[in-house]
């Protein structure tokens, strides 16, 4: 339960947020827990998570703002792993190095700064530029059907830890905090034609092709990265056949041929030399 100041701090914090939201930065605590604040990132230009919808948590303690808020991200990015809590100057990894003084949006915009680098720390993971892009277009999909998991009448959530939300849950939880942006990625969704269950653009049948948006059209690509191993170990496969060569495939033919090749030589020279 939160203190009596905590609550007044944090209160006095969502008016100011609201009110003047930081550049690409929207949050708000959570109706039935003050403690649990809900963010949505939007990638900003120039970056390869350019128009990505990136939504995550912060708890924060009950003696805040005297000790820092766990840090999560929980839509996939190519950045930070998924539900994660992350190890930043101003999360709960290092309560002494916080300073009462910052805010929500602080830690907001210390958390996009951190993002946009390629500094890494516990929870951050590596990926290329052309990866966090497919995660960007891919973001709006997986917030709003929890991964895939929307259409399954037996989801369930899947969390590890306080604040930890996976995919499985049918994108509950972000319908609940968000309920205008998980309407908006609906009308995108249908508009795009995109597979609720994978996340790819259904191909338009009278074409093969069918009008998109270009940055719709990327989800035609087979998603890599986290979730999708079958897909990188299928892809690791084709790649090696691709890369290799014909006579790195045959090799082994192509050794008994030249074993065949010896002996039959060898045997032709041995007889011409015992020839009277």
């Amino acid at each position: 339960m939160a203190t009596p100041q905590a609550t007044k701090r944090l209160t006095r914090e969502y008016k100011t947020i609201s009110q003047n939201p930081p550049p690409y930065i929207i949050a708000h605590p959570s109706e039935n827990n003050i403690l649990e604040w809900h963010y949505i990132l939007t990638g900003p230009p120039g970056t390869p998570y350019e128009g990505g919808q990136y939504w995550g948590t912060l708890m924060f303690p009950p003696d805040y703002p005297f000790a820092p808020p766990a840090i999560r991200m929980h839509t996939p990015s190519g950045r930070f792993q998924p539900s994660t809590r992350l190890c930043l100057s101003i999360s709960d990894f290092h309560p002494k190095s916080f300073n009462p003084a910052w805010e929500v949006s602080t830690i907001l915009i210390g958390l996009m700064s951190f993002m946009t680098s390629e500094e890494l720390t516990t929870g951050s993971v590596r990926a290329s530029d052309a990866e966090r892009r497919l995660f960007a277009v891919r973001s709006r999909w997986w917030n709003s059907t929890g991964g895939g998991s929307h259409a399954a009448s037996t989801a369930r959530s899947k969390s590890s830890g306080v604040g930890a939300i996976k995919a499985g849950d049918g994108g509950a939880k972000f319908r609940k905090e968000w309920p205008d942006q998980d309407a908006e990625n609906w009308k995108w969704i249908k508009e795009q034609k995109i597979d609720v269950a994978t996340g790819q653009q259904q191909a338009n049948p009278t074409d093969g092709h069918g009008a998109c948006a270009p940055e719709a059209a990327a989800l035609r690509r087979r998603p890599v990265g986290s979730g999708s191993l079958g897909a990188v170990v299928e892809g690791g496969q084709v790649a090696r056949h691709v890369g290799q060569g014909w006579l790195s495939r045959n090799k082994y033919w192509v050794g008994a041929a030249l074993l065949f090749g010896y002996v039959l030589i060898t045997r032709v020279l041995g007889v011409e030399s015992n020839e009277p």
